[in-house]
């Protein structure tokens, strides 16, 4: 999966919006507001495709005991967060898909009903 890739399948998702919030390196995709995926843009320039996905913390342990190429999430609440290394040999693009559309489900999920409704409506 390329940086392209990865970008245009987040932003496709209803209600979401991606922007540079920490620095002009670290991209932000949010779902109503709330935060479900990051990359480092410096360490995509240099071959280090990884971002930082949300998830379930019993199945972040999971996760990260069966893949080498998910750690916990670097800068992040480990036990929410994982790092998932896109150029690990054992992370395939359907995998990874898979990761973000969970990330984002979860957060979308924990949103107040009333912005649930909201992002229903778009």
């Amino acid at each position: 999966m390329h940086i392209e890739q990865f970008r245009d399948f987040c932003i496709s998702k209803n209600g979401v919006t991606e922007n540079l919030p920490f620095d002009e390196l670290t991209l932000v995709f949010k779902v109503m507001g709330k935060m479900f995926a990051l990359a480092g843009l410096n360490d995509w320039e240099k071959g280090d495709q990884k971002i930082n996905l949300k998830c379930d913390p019993v199945w972040a342990i999971e996760l990260r005991e069966e893949y080498e190429g998910i750690n916990a999430g670097y800068h992040m609440n480990k036990k929410l967060w994982n790092k998932v290394r896109l150029n690990s040999a054992n992370i395939s693009d359907e995998l990874a898909i898979k990761l973000i559309n969970y990330s984002y489900d979860l957060v979308e999920k924990g949103l107040p009903k009333k912005v649930q409704k909201e992002l229903e409506d778009l």
